[in-house]
This record gives structure tokens, sequence and C-alpha cells, in this order.
């Protein structure tokens, strides 16, 4: 691979990539993103990806950057001072490999529906952790509400391990409209109310709906969803954090259609 090294903040390739790791905003009007490390990065091309620009920090080992030459011929790599490498990890510890990449639109699944639906999910690492266990459990559909942390934030991409490559997503989505228009059965887990999770059946088309980490679900989301259900806790918590509860909920949906079938 031929490097270029940058050694100014005032650099433009720079300056693109650290917008791209800083604004939201950014990301969304260049459909670009940063990913952190050599997993996210290969994970990207077995989903089909092709990054825009390699980064590696000075102190980082050309050879490290070996592996995906084949892959990454048509990428421009560059090569920065650790600080200003730096600037753009997202990690306190930088792993001293970024890609700069395009975000990936999958493809509509197919199969019997099962969607997350999340709302005003504000932590990345949580976020991208439920768009995990959703991407392992087979998912067909990620809906977000605008609420939500950017799902191609590289914070949330970490959260994510490559989720976002291969769930397909609908982002800044109205979500009582999107409950209301869906033909299956929607059921918004909430602490208020005696309904078992256990007790429903998920064995047709499903959407699971989660709220926010501290507020949970919105009346409004909470009224359109068709019902409510319970996640039983015995013991003496108030509640699961959000995304351990969809975790729960999504497998056992899993769990119902194999029984099914």
């Amino acid at each position: 691979m031929t490097e270029t090294a940058i050694r100014s903040r005032d650099n433009p390739i720079f300056r693109r990539l650290k917008k791209l790791a800083e604004s939201s905003r950014a990301r969304r009007e260049a459909r670009m993103t940063l990913l952190d490390g050599e997993h996210l990065l290969a994970a990207y091309l077995a989903a089909g990806g092709m990054p825009h620009t390699l980064v590696r920090a000075e102190s980082c080992a050309p050879a490290r950057l070996a592996p995906f030459a084949q892959d990454c011929r048509q990428a421009r790599t560059v090569v920065v001072p650790d600080a200003l490498f730096a600037e753009l990890a997202p990690v306190a510890t930088p792993t001293g490999v970024l890609a700069e990449a395009a975000w990936l639109t999958p493809p509509a699944s197919g199969g019997l529906a099962l969607v997350v639906v999340l709302e005003d999910i504000q932590n990345p690492g949580n976020l991208g952790a439920m768009l995990r266990t959703a991407a392992a459990a087979g998912a067909t559909l990620a809906v977000l509400s605008k609420g939500c942390h950017d799902a191609w934030s590289p914070k949330a991409l970490r959260g994510g391990q490559g989720a976002q490559f291969v769930l397909p997503m609908q982002l800044a989505a109205d979500l009582g409209a999107w409950l209301r228009d869906f033909s299956g059965t929607s059921i918004a887990l909430a602490l208020e109310t005696a309904h078992d999770l256990y007790a429903q059946d998920c064995t047709a088309a499903t959407a699971l709906v989660v709220g926010n980490e501290g507020a949970g679900l919105s009346g409004a989301t909470l009224a359109a969803a068709t019902k409510r259900a319970r996640i039983p806790m015995p013991g003496r918590v108030e509640s699961l954090n959000a995304s351990a509860a969809l975790a729960v909920a999504v497998f056992e949906v899993l769990r119902q259609r194999g029984a099914r079938r």
C-alpha cells in the first residue's frame, strides 16, 4: 500500500475525518462514518463494503494493514501522528487503525418478520449492543426513532460489531405511524402491566418495542403497540438494562418459533 503522511490538523483529509468522528450531521449528509479497528474493517469487507480511506497511527505497525491490502486496493492509506489519531478515535486507548467508509444498506430480509423497534436509545454502547443482538437473532428490521443516538457513530459501531452492516435499519422513524401500519403483533416491553412476556404468542410476525434507558416508552408509542408485556423479575431490582431486556425478548421469540417448528 502506498501511504500518505498527514502532519497538520489543517490537512483537508484530516479535517474531513474529524468531522465524521465528531458530527452526526456530517455523517448523515455524507452517509459516511469511521470504523475503529481491524475487526470492524473485516466485518465491513465481508458485508461487501469498500472503505474510502484507511488511517494508521504512526506507532501502529504497517503490517497491521497488510491483510487488507488485496481487498482495499481502491482505498487511500494515510498515516497520522498518534496525537492526531487520538482525536479521531472513539476510545481512550486507540486501536491504531481506522477506516473511512460509506454507510451500507443491507437488503430487506425475507421470511417471518422479527422487528426491533427502539425509542430514544441514547447510549451509543447500548444502541450498538441492541443492534448486535437483533442481528444475531436474525431480525428482519430495526426501526429507530428520531431520538435514538446515531446508529452510524463510531461508538455505536463498536457496540454493534458489524451489526449495522447486515441488519436493515429504518432511521429517524415516526414510531406511532410505523406501529399502526405494521400488520403483525407489536409487543411493547413495559413494567406497568401484568401481562407476562412468556405468555405471549410470538410465532407470527412480531415487533418488539423497547424504550429509553431511563424513561422507558412514551405514552404515544405504548398506545400504538398491539400489546404490552413485562419480563418476570423475581429478584430485588427495579428493571433490566434496555439492551438486556431486548436480548431476553428477542430470544424468547426465537425459542417459541423453534418449538413451534
